[in-house]
């Protein structure tokens, strides 16, 4: 059964690992690789990325992409987003730190960006405007 829009719009904004894809090249199938988001109700998804990362010069060339997130308990449900890149914008210590926390126990987003910014590098922030959903919940409601 589809979601409602605010069941799907609740679900996005869960800190699921999205599945990003991204047609990358004409004689190709997308880029689908699993990263993680942020997202709330009614507003934009944004990820974080190194600019020259492979998966930046796709969505870069492309200017949209698309992310599904999932889940498997309680009951087997998804949502996919797909829309156009509003902005690429300078990544900061507050949005690394943002995400961070959205995925890690308190006591390692410290670690974790201090790690990102001296082992990985420079990031950037991409944000996309939610045009086309599919949701659907495949369990007893």
């Amino acid at each position: 059964m589809a979601l409602s829009v605010e069941e799907r719009e609740e679900f996005l904004a869960e800190p699921h690992i999205g599945a990003l894809s991204v047609v990358e090249r004409p004689d190709r199938a997308p880029l689908t690789i699993p990263i993680w988001y942020q997202y709330t109700p009614g507003g934009e998804l944004w990820i974080r990325t190194p600019p020259g990362s492979r998966k930046a010069r796709a969505i870069a060339a492309a200017g949209r992409f698309s992310l599904m997130v999932q889940r498997t308990e309680p009951t087997v449900r998804y949502v996919s987003v797909e829309g156009p890149v509003l902005r690429t914008g300078p990544d900061s210590h507050e949005l690394a730190w943002e995400m961070a926390a959205r995925y890690l126990p308190p006591d390692k987003v410290a670690g974790f960006v201090e790690y990102e910014r001296s082992q990985i590098g420079e990031h950037v922030a991409l944000y996309l405007r939610p045009e086309r959903w599919l949701s659907a919940d495949l369990g007893p409601g």
